[in-house]
């Protein structure tokens, strides 16, 4: 039977018959619903350890140390932490030399809430070990539970926990498959995994990036963020009571142009007295369809993009959202403070036009509705080409919109962030790349330097 098609229970009857496994479970929010997996499938005796919940706030600190918060990473790091110590330090001399021991861990919080969307969310994670007495390797994830009902909720919890487990001693051999396993017997409708990462020496050919890119391309997240480090981060924890400045593009690769918009509008954004006292992120955004080359993701050149963007010490984020009221209704999720988006003058015709907004019932006045709110700016830079430069001042919407444009500006959430002299805007992305594929030097005329440097060491894009 393949791995891939083993129900919850025979995936915990595979591990309770492996006398070579053992570990604890510690469970908080949810019940013990990963190890009743365990339990009911038999011969249980054979893997737990141990089971416990610190529900009280008072045990939990005692036994982990305190937290700012009570559902977060950290938490979920330090009962990792201290369960797979305690479990060495007790067994090691009996059965270490015989044993690849774990620790699960799972800190969520679970509601009803039939009447609005799902506030439950929570981490889980698994430490283990791939031979007796080896080093320990992490699988840590971070999901939202949209099932409306916590005995639903709790449900889901304990599938993907025994998932989890038997991932990490039945590993994938491919990042699609990896992250499959994942959700045997889930929906995307019941479980959103939105951030993923493997550590440890055992798992490191697994490429976190593609792993986060792959959650994207599956359908079991909206988007996903990596730090300036390019490592993958928690949205919500990183934009957490943040000012955002987002710039969308291809970046492929970026430009000296991009790299001084970038400079002006953070520049700009910072003077902002909403802004004041306060540290902006910075966010580059790639769509799945920017990333796609003839309905495919190519993982080469995923990577370069990240790779050199990584550069600028700016966070990127790649998302689905092919429209931007989308994106901003993701990104207000986890931000109360100002979010910038920066756009060519060239896309203001795109947000004006009326057809991609007609799957709303409120069509395009519910698309911006949607769009701006009292903390939210559109910032505009010029389009230039031989025959003309678009800004918002030069840019004038088809009657009626015109009077909404006026609005819009009027009400400064549509701004011009540059005149058209101040930065030249007339080669793209797709202009440097056309002379990459024809080895014309003069694309190394429009990438900044360290960039040039890297495409140029490293061979990305095809150079």
């Amino acid at each position: 039977m393949e791995i891939e098609s083993l129900s919850p229970k025979l995936k915990a009857l595979q591990i309770n018959l492996d006398d070579g496994i053992y570990g604890t479970f510690a469970e908080i929010g949810a019940g013990q619903e990963v190890a009743r997996h365990f339990f009911q499938a038999g011969k249980a005796s054979h893997t737990v350890a141990k089971t416990m919940s610190a529900y009280d706030m008072t045990f939990s600190d005692a036994i982990y140390g305190k937290d700012a918060r009570y559902v977060c990473e950290s938490r979920l790091e330090k009962m990792l932490h201290h369960e797979f110590d305690l479990l060495v330090e007790r067994l090691g001399d009996t059965r270490g030399k015989s044993t690849r021991f774990f620790a699960f861990a799972n800190t969520m919080a679970t509601h009803s809430n039939e009447g609005e969307p799902s506030k439950s969310h929570g981490w889980l994670g698994v430490r283990f070990q791939t031979r007796p007495g080896g080093p320990t390797n992490d699988i840590i994830l971070h999901v939202k539970l949209w099932d409306r009902l916590r005995l639903q909720q709790q449900e889901a919890v304990g599938i993907l926990g025994v998932n989890l487990i038997h991932l990490a001693f039945f590993s994938g051999d491919s990042t699609e498959k990896t992250v499959a396993r994942l959700m045997d017997h889930l929906s995307s409708l019941s479980i959103e995994i939105n951030m993923l990462r493997f550590s440890g020496p055992d798992v490191a050919h697994l490429d976190n990036r593609l792993l986060a890119l792959e959650l994207v391309n599956q359908g079991l997240t909206e988007a996903v963020l990596f730090g300036p480090d390019g490592e993958v981060r928690h949205v919500n924890d990183t934009l957490f009571k943040k000012p955002v400045l987002v710039h969308r593009g291809t970046f492929r690769p970026i430009t000296k142009a991009n790299e001084e918009i970038i400079h002006r509008s953070l520049k700009h954004f910072k003077s902002l007295g909403e802004n004041k006292g306060l540290d902006p992120i910075v966010i580059l955004e790639m769509t799945m369809s920017a990333l796609s080359r003839r309905g495919q993701v190519d993982p080469k050149d995923f990577l370069e993009r990240v790779d050199t963007l990584s550069l600028l010490k700016h966070h990127v984020l790649i998302s689905n959202h092919d429209y931007f009221y989308q994106l901003k209704a993701y990104l207000r999720r986890s931000t109360d403070q100002m979010i910038g988006m920066v756009i060519g003058g060239g896309l203001l015709e795109k947000i004006f036009d009326e057809k991609p907004y007609r799957n709303l019932s409120g069509g395009i006045l519910e698309g911006f509705s949607r769009l701006f709110d009292d903390n939210t700016r559109l910032f505009v830079y010029p389009l230039k080409s031989e025959e003309l430069c678009v800004n918002a001042q030069s840019f004038f919407p088809p009657p009626p919109l015109h009077f909404l444009f006026d609005y819009l500006k009027t009400k400064n959430f549509v701004v011009d962030l540059l005149n058209c002299d101040d930065v030249d805007t007339s080669v793209h992305s797709q202009d440097v790349r056309d002379l990459l594929e024809k080895r014309d030097e003069r694309w190394k005329d429009y990438v900044p330097e360290k960039i040039r440097d890297v495409i140029l060491a490293k061979k990305f894009f095809g150079s």
